[in-house]
């Protein structure tokens, strides 16, 4: 329960804040969390009260757990309850392409100051703490794609895959994303155009796991404002047009102990230390059911396809960009990660992240050893096996990972599943289209 020594402390920390940033010309702060959907949700509070949401938190129904992508609910949401937005100090950003705005997330607690079993954002760092608890931790980061649009919904950005051509004609565009995200503080690593008309990706630099949460819903949003002030559209859907790419949201993480990065110089495949392959080894046991956490759509499954480069095989390789665990050595051994590629932008990063290092925490348990490499493309290797095809067979996957569902807690495991299994339902016979039509716009 959350003290009065607490509420105190937040409260001086916001007045100080809300007093800088009032400075700096802020009228409002956007308080943000997501949705079980991977919708981005948000309550918005006058700067002057940032100090009184900091101490009391800002009232938000706990029904939002069970809001669906097209803002129906599962069953087991309900008129009853209510919770309380606390938002993080220590994120809270000024917002470049907003002016007048900041931006915080949120954690969800309930109205006795206990946290909200059901708070995604509290499960990533419960998970995180599992991992300091032993020493270890993770190093994360998210690749954001997204595909913008003219106004009317016709393609922006045409030329040819990777080529300066879409550069050079969105280079005003790009530019400002950039300048944003570095006025707000965030260190870009990479932007360029990607493989679809009218995709572009970008990259930052990696940050302990909610933190790496935190900053790519900070990309996206900063994406959509800057789109908007050039009158674009901007989405970050996993399917964008039927038989597409569509948009990955791949998340890269490293494991790490007393700063040293044990994805190299060990015993293990390519390096790796008996503790970085036992972790990646329990992610790719769990692979299947993590899909309900990091490709969380029916679109998702418009995207996970053979020969698309979207990971669709449950097999790891080094290099191999159409398995759902790719290891990277990098140049330097400091820079080893592994990638999983099987995600997109429809996930909740939260809970993304934090099923991740759940299974990785099992991997550790159980001691786990990865299984042989695939080295070339899994559609061509004997044994490999796809990853759940449909959404109703990752929700299947879901519903019976024990590991999922002790780290997640009983709450949180039952309301995530009720999602999935009303999206599916949603979506059942429906054509390419029809999904694509009833997303694009969501994400």
């Amino acid at each position: 329960m959350t003290s009065s020594r607490d509420r105190a402390e937040r409260a001086s920390r916001a007045r100080v804040a809300a007093t800088r940033i009032e400075a700096e010309g802020v009228d409002a702060v956007a308080l943000g969390w997501v949705d079980n959907a991977g919708v981005g949700r948000v309550k918005a509070v006058p700067v002057r009260q940032l100090e009184h949401a900091a101490q009391w938190g800002v009232g938000a129904s706990p029904c939002f757990d069970h809001f669906l992508v097209d803002d129906a609910m599962a069953p087991g949401g309900g008129p009853v309850g209510d919770l309380r937005l606390v938002p993080d100090l220590d994120r809270l950003t000024r917002l470049a392409a907003q002016p007048g705005w900041a931006w915080a997330p949120v954690d969800r607690y309930a109205q006795d100051g206990t946290p909200h079993p059901g708070c995604q954002r509290l499960f990533a760092a419960r998970t995180a703490a599992g991992l300091e608890s032993r020493g270890l931790a993770v190093r994360a980061g998210f690749e954001v794609e997204w595909v913008v649009c003219a106004e009317g919904g016709t393609g922006a950005g045409a030329g040819p895959a990777y080529g300066m051509r879409r550069l050079i004609g969105a280079s005003d565009y790009l530019r400002d994303v950039v300048r944003a995200l570095q006025e707000q503080h965030t260190h870009v690593l990479q932007i360029h155009p990607e493989y679809a008309t009218g995709q572009f990706e970008v990259s930052v630099a990696a940050a302990g796991p909610v933190e790496a949460a935190d900053l790519a819903l900070l990309v996206r949003h900063t994406v959509l404002a800057v789109s908007e002030r050039h009158g674009l559209r901007a989405t970050f859907a996993p399917a964008v047009t039927p038989f597409g790419v569509g948009n990955g949201g791949h998340l890269h993480l490293s494991l790490w102990r007393d700063g040293r990065n044990l994805g190299h110089g060990g015993l293990g495949p390519h390096g790796l230390t008996r503790e970085a392959e036992a972790f990646l080894a329990g992610v790719l046991a769990e692979l299947p059911a993590l899909l309900a956490l990091g490709a969380p759509s029916a679109a998702s499954y418009l995207r996970l396809v053979p020969a698309r480069w979207s990971g669709p095989y449950r097999c790891w390789g080094l290099e191999n960009r159409e398995a759902a665990l790719r290891l990277i050595t990098g140049s330097t051994g400091e820079q080893a990660n592994a990638e999983v590629k099987c995600f997109d932008a429809a996930a909740n990063p939260y809970l993304a992240v934090g099923g991740v290092l759940a299974a990785g925490l099992s991997g550790l348990d159980r001691a786990l050893r990865l299984p042989p490499e695939v080295p070339g493309d899994p559609a061509t290797a004997d044994g490999v096996e796809r990853l759940p095809a449909t959404l109703a067979e990752a929700a299947a996957a879901l519903r019976d990972s024990e590991v999922l569902r002790e780290a997640m807690g009983p709450q949180l495991h039952a309301a995530v599943l009720a999602v999935r299994e009303a999206e599916s339902e949603l979506f059942e016979g429906r054509t390419p289209e029809e999904i694509i039509d009833a997303t694009r716009w969501r994400y």
